[in-house]
């Protein structure tokens, strides 16, 4: 790996951004605040020192980036030249100009002059392999904020690829939770693990991280891994549109229900009554919120307090998987077992 450091000032980088990708994929989506923005840019302007940026050459002719460390700090400073917010209305006069409430181009000359010339401190790692920048991505990474599925995103290994592949299911694009700091991909690590142990197991971000380094060399055309796209294939089925119901903890209780039924249970051409009974099983869920105590159904009220608290564990999700295996064949009766799964 070579290294190549050097200063870049902002109106260079800004004049090739279309050649700088920020969001390679072991980079986690924008997160910063409109606040965290703002103090960037007025530190900019006061000519304060900002952390290094870490970049990785990918082409030539023209030269081709992705951001190893810094994409944050370097939307926001994009974000600003392009107009797209302005300065805090507190903020201090630089050099005696006022600047708060200024977007970019309302910066008087001079300014804007500090912003265009201020030199971004770049790292450029030149001839390196994708383990190497992932490597290099979490331990410039370490003590931040990073969530454990960020992390995961950016280890080496096949089982990374294989959750990647499936977070892009078009099941997840009509879930009714986003896929904000990669919940689709923690969501398909569950699934993963589920298939994994062969049912219910604890799914805690400690489990999943140590099926990434044990499972390294997972072969996405596996029995299992095949298993998984056909759980998802037919909920895809189920729900061919947006869905709020399918929040994150219903999708992986319901993704339980599936995977059993479709290993046990005749299931073809159930997609729409599934999708009826669980829209049904929802809005009955949601109806109790609106009873006195009393009133309320009490293996309800535990399957709610299962989803609330310690979601992620074995006990939570066996628990939850016969009831609602129990829900779904009292609503649909005349389910009827594989001819394998007959005992003679």
């Amino acid at each position: 790996m070579d290294i190549s450091k050097k200063p870049w000032p902002i109106s260079s980088a800004c004049g090739i951004q279309k050649r700088i990708d920020t969001n390679p994929d072991f980079q986690r989506p924008p997160v910063w605040s409109h606040s965290q923005k703002q103090l960037l840019i007025d530190s900019i302007l006061r000519g304060y020192d900002i952390p290094k940026f870490y970049w990785r050459k990918t082409g030539s002719s023209p030269d081709r980036y992705d951001v190893v460390d810094g994409q944050q700090r370097l939307r926001a400073i994009f974000e600003y030249q392009a107009g797209g917010f302005a300065l805090a209305k507190d903020s201090d006069e630089v050099d005696g100009i006022r600047v708060a409430k200024m977007k970019y181009e309302d910066l008087p000359d001079d300014i804007r002059l500090k912003f265009d010339t201020y030199a971004l401190d770049v790292i450029v790692l030149i001839d390196v392999d994708d383990e190497e920048v992932r490597e290099m991505f979490l331990r410039l990474q370490n003590g931040t904020t990073l969530k454990a599925q960020e992390k995961r995103n950016a280890m080496p290994g096949q089982m990374r690829e294989s959750v990647k592949g499936l977070a892009a299911h078009p099941f997840f694009g009509n879930c009714g939770f986003g896929n904000a700091r990669f919940n689709f991909d923690l969501v398909a690590a569950q699934m993963t693990a589920l298939e994994l142990n062969g049912g219910p197991c604890n799914i805690k971000n400690g489990n999943l991280t140590a099926m990434y380094e044990e499972h390294a060399d997972w072969d996405a055309s596996s029995p299992k891994a095949k298993k998984i796209k056909r759980v998802l294939d037919y909920l895809a089925l189920c729900f061919p549109e947006k869905t709020p119901e399918l929040e994150r903890f219903s999708v992986i209780s319901l993704y339980s229900l599936v995977s059993h039924c479709l290993e046990n249970y005749v299931m073809q051409g159930r997609q729409e009554t599934l999708r009826d009974w669980f829209l049904a099983f929802e809005a009955e869920r949601a109806e109790q919120e609106h009873l006195a105590e009393d009133k309320r159904d009490p293996e309800l009220l535990s399957y709610k307090e299962r989803t609330s608290h310690s979601t992620d564990s074995e006990d939570s999700l066996e628990w939850r998987q016969g009831f609602l295996v129990r829900k779904y064949f009292k609503a649909v009766p005349d389910i009827v077992l594989k001819p394998s799964r007959i005992s003679c």
